[in-house]
């Protein structure tokens, strides 16, 4: 069937529409890596937007649901160039096509993808609208589409209740980690599980102090989708925890919203970073990290005050701030998604990191129990 996406400024391209027959819209970002189509579908920050995939073919591996990032689709839509209709893994159990109508989500296909992300690279990302019918109608619908930044996306996405991981870690002094689910990815929690972590994930409305009920010894800021700017309830929820003295992990959005707990500010990127090939350098020693990376929201180098805050990394694209540390304080995080999944491992020392930080407060609070307890004896005997 002949459909078409819209932009909200005019641009209409043809395409033939599989997935869904559904007419759907949302902001339309393009994403650069050639693999991992699975994983960036079901990965909550991509939530009411429309995913142009530049790889020229998307499907030919087919679907495997033990990879989902997360229990569905989250995309408003989808655009390729050439859906591979035939699976060529022996792990797939589905195709994309399929897994879309099961979603409701369309998706269009024989789209000039090199068209589309030229013009949002040029222009910037916009609204967007895939369906049938009269083009001008289409950019009509695209341009009625409320600003992403007007919807609360977090809360559509995070957990309802508190849970615990299902994975569990294979030693027996684990360390407790509370998520803070803003749109948590799977691989990222079994990434935490794989650094000897029991992983509790609680909702984005939990409290500081709900957060640190019990055994916690870190907690964990997620990833997720909006504007960081509308999340002031979020932004409290750490400055909280800072003071708690907790250690402190975020990664994408939550590297956002503890910016914006330091005092910095966030902006909106003219086309966001969307890929699994992004170069950034480690201020530390110069070196060079290739990242996998989702945002649209980025921290600015001007706000940053650094009697609260000390840059980290940069990104060697557009020296973009890719990763902060809170002065005097155990807390960090980095724009980019260390986990890998998909792109490349190179970042996985900052989830070492965070178990260090918790090793090192586990072992201040024994020698202050034990320092503690002889006062305490010396007290009795006096």
């Amino acid at each position: 069937m002949e459909a078409f996406v819209a932009l909200e400024n005019g641009m209409v391209l043809p395409g033939k529409l599989f997935g869904a027959p559904l007419p759907a819209g949302g902001e339309v970002v393009f994403h650069t890596g050639m693999t991992g189509y699975q994983e960036i579908l079901t990965d909550p920050s991509y939530a009411g937007q429309v995913v142009v995939f530049t790889a020229s073919h998307i499907g030919n591996y087919g679907i495997h649901p033990a990879d989902h990032e997360s229990q569905r689709i989250h995309p408003a839509a989808v655009i390729v160039r050439d859906f591979c209709r035939m699976n060529f893994h022996r792990r797939s159990e589905m195709n994309l096509d399929q897994v879309l109508r099961q979603a409701r989500v369309p998706a269009l296909a024989d789209v000039d993808t090199r068209a589309l992300t030229m013009a949002l690279r040029d222009e910037g990302v916009c609204r967007g609208w895939v369906g049938t019918g009269d083009p001008r109608e289409l950019v009509k619908k695209a341009q009625a589409l409320p600003p992403i930044h007007e919807t609360n996306w977090v809360a559509k996405v995070s957990t309802r209740e508190m849970y615990s991981f299902a994975q569990k870690p294979q030693i027996d002094d684990a360390f407790e980690v509370a998520v803070l689910d803003c749109g948590v990815k799977k691989s990222i929690l079994g990434r935490l599980v794989e650094e000897g972590c029991r992983v509790r994930v609680f909702p984005s409305h939990a409290s500081a102090d709900q957060l640190l009920e019990g055994p916690t010894e870190g907690v964990f800021l997620s990833n997720g989708p909006g504007d960081p700017a509308c999340l002031p309830e979020l932004v409290k929820t750490i400055e909280d925890l800072l003071h708690a003295e907790v250690p402190i992990f975020g990664i994408c959005l939550g590297h956002q919203l503890l910016a914006r707990a330091l005092g910095a500010d966030t902006v909106k990127l003219p086309f966001g970073h969307h890929g699994a090939n992004h170069p950034v350098q480690r201020l530390s020693d110069g070196k060079v990290e290739i990242t996998s990376q989702n945002h649209n929201y980025a921290v600015p180098l001007d706000s940053i005050d650094p009697q609260f805050a000390t840059i980290t990394h940069k990104s060697l694209n557009d020296d973009s701030v890719e990763g902060l540390q809170a002065e005097g304080r155990p807390a960090y995080s980095v724009q980019y998604h260390p986990e890998a999944a998909p792109g490349p491992s190179d970042s996985l020392y900052l989830f070492r990191r965070f178990r260090n930080d918790m090793a090192n407060r586990r072992s201040v609070s024994l020698l202050t129990s034990a320092s503690t307890q002889e006062m305490k004896k010396h007290a009795a005997s006096g």
